[in-house]
């Protein structure tokens, strides 16, 4: 993959997780119901969207950083050996860090 599309699928994973992440807080923002057993429902939905909204915010730093290290020429090295992270592991995981031997 070039350089290019590499940093297209990039940026276009920060936008995707980006959407996700607005779209989550609009659901957050809503107004609650009035009835106390659905506000209880709905407050356990809350959290599992705060979570959710977490992880796209997570997400969206590892990918600015995948992106960082793609103009430092250093995308694609293991951060703890520096050997190289195998193209099957950046397809299903572009914001990788660590090769797999690393990571386990």
């Amino acid at each position: 993959m070039t350089d290019i599309s590499l940093r297209k699928r990039l940026e276009t994973l920060i936008s995707e997780y980006s959407h996700r992440a607005e779209a989550i807080e609009r659901d957050l923002s809503r107004e609650h119901a009035q009835s106390f057993s659905e506000q209880a429902t709905e407050r356990q939905n809350d959290m599992v969207l705060q979570g959710l909204l977490a992880d796209a915010r997570v997400s969206i730093k590892e990918v600015q950083h995948a992106l960082v290290r793609l103009d430092e020429g250093t995308y694609g090295e293991c951060e703890v050996c520096g050997e190289l992270i195998s193209a099957a592991r950046l397809d299903a995981l572009p914001a990788a860090r660590q090769c797999i031997n690393c990571a386990e």
